[in-house]
């Protein structure tokens, strides 16, 4: 399989009023198409940072980035907003959607920026929607809708471009169990039936629990990599007892 993010060698300082803090440090990560991938660690592990790096919204100090083929480290911001449009998909906690424009027309939006013909738009939100079974919610606006039916909706809009890499960051934060576990079992679908690449940051277990394999960040260095292998419950104990050597307290399962 090919690779669809590779990023070396990755260094991020942040420096204000003389003092400077190192974020991430000598960062070397491989992700490959249809792998689900979890970042976790501790709070000012340098997660977020790291998503930030590889999402575009920020960039590193030293090292490379390189995206279905693209360093992203090297292009101006057209390109990157291009790049970000149509590479990248994005599923945040808060799902991000726009309360003046209906459940499909958020869907629809990235479609309607890259100037898509109307009749693929169409059949792509069709096919999306019972997909992920909100097609009785099209017509509403976001504050009409669940929760949980928000965020499958967001998740339609970030794969509605079929992109490179599906960035998620800690996409169940702020739904209730069940609707959590309907998330998660949401995106492990979508990598398996279509092979969509995902890289997840969560700091929850039972939500890593979903992943093929994750990468634990400590003082912004890589400390450990999990790799799927047995049950889902087994592959969850695995993760608490990384996590206890991190000092992270979790909820039981």
């Amino acid at each position: 399989m090919n690779n669809v993010l590779i990023a070396k060698n990755l260094r991020k300082v942040y420096a204000s009023k003389g003092v400077t803090y190192t974020a991430l440090q000598d960062i070397n990560l491989e992700i490959k198409e249809g792998e689900f991938i979890g970042i976790m660690g501790p709070s000012g592990a340098g997660k977020t940072t790291l998503l930030n790096i590889i999402s575009t919204i920020d960039t590193p100090s030293s090292g490379s980035v390189i995206i279905a083929g693209d360093d992203i480290t090297k292009m101006n911001e057209d390109k990157l907003s291009s790049f970000r449009r149509n590479k990248l998909g994005f599923v945040f906690q808060d799902y991000n959607l726009l309360n003046t424009l209906t459940i499909k027309e958020n869907i629809v939006l990235p479609l309607a920026l890259s100037k898509t013909n109307h009749r693929e738009i169409e059949k792509r939100v069709k096919d999306l929607s019972e997909k992920f079974g909100i097609e009785d919610t099209l017509n509403k606006y976001p504050y009409e809708v669940s929760g949980g039916q928000k965020q499958r909706s967001a998740i339609a809009r970030a794969v509605i471009t079929r992109p490179s890499l599906l960035l998620a960051d800690e996409p169940t934060g702020a739904l209730d169990s069940k609707s959590s576990a309907e998330i998660l079992q949401t995106l492990s679908d979508l990598n398996e039936d279509d092979k969509a690449t995902i890289m997840m940051v969560t700091h929850d277990a039972f939500a890593a629990s979903y992943c093929k394999r994750i990468l634990f960040i400590k003082d912004g260095t890589l400390y450990a990599e999990l790799v799927k292998g047995g049950s889902r419950k087994e592959f969850f104990q695995k993760i608490l007892d990384v996590l206890s050597t991190l000092g992270n307290t979790v909820a039981d399962m």
